[in-house]
């Protein structure tokens, strides 16, 4: 591949993050799970042509979002490895998640986990989360790891590369049927009579 496809992915990853961080549905605390093809991304099919160099370009985006948000990042693996996780120690520790023995490598884990294995502090390996958020690229199929009502987010941009980008947050999950008022309705516009 040419310099220009590497600066492309760069100017269209800054594009997402931006996105991302503009939306407000990011919270300082927040996990966020990272499903990512590289071969997806460079136009072969999943698992075929995993990349170092485009594992670089998302994962400075998404470092940056880390940094700029708070939020806590874990980069799904592939099915060789049962979609497990790759977070930094802290993270495992703060949610209470129990550790299994791998080593992510581009043909069992995939060039994204096994790139972020190698970046992040003190990395382990968890075999599952849920997630308040994460990004989807190459279509990993990351629902698997998102808390139960996941609300899908809409990147102007659709595509990173050749990748398709999916991407969702969460909400708590609403209870108490149709006089109930939650907290991101206006209440105001609600009727107040409970009798």
């Amino acid at each position: 591949m040419q310099e220009p496809f590497y600066q492309e992915l760069t100017v269209q990853m800054k594009g997402i993050q931006k996105e991302w961080q503009a939306s407000g549905r990011l919270q300082r605390g927040n996990l966020f799970v990272v499903g990512c093809s590289t071969s997806e991304v460079a136009g072969k099919s999943i698992g075929t042509a995993g990349t170092k160099e485009v594992a670089v370009i998302i994962y400075q985006a998404l470092k940056e979002l880390a940094d700029e948000t708070g939020i806590r990042l874990c980069f799904q693996c592939c099915e060789h490895l049962n979609r497990a996780l790759v977070m930094e120690r802290s993270t495992m520790i703060d949610f209470q998640f129990e550790e299994v023995s791998v080593i992510p490598v581009r043909k069992a884990g995939g060039a994204m986990a096994a790139y972020a294995f190698e970046q992040l502090e003190d990395s382990v390996v968890v075999e599952s989360v849920t997630a308040h958020a994460g990004i989807d690229i190459g279509e990993t199929m990351i629902g698997m790891h998102l808390k139960p009502v996941a609300i899908p987010f809409r990147f102007q941009q659709r595509f990173l590369g050749e990748a398709r980008v999916n991407a969702a947050y969460t909400r708590a999950k609403r209870i108490g049927g149709a006089r109930a008022v939650y907290s991101d309705d206006n209440y105001d516009s609600m009727n107040r009579d409970c009798q």
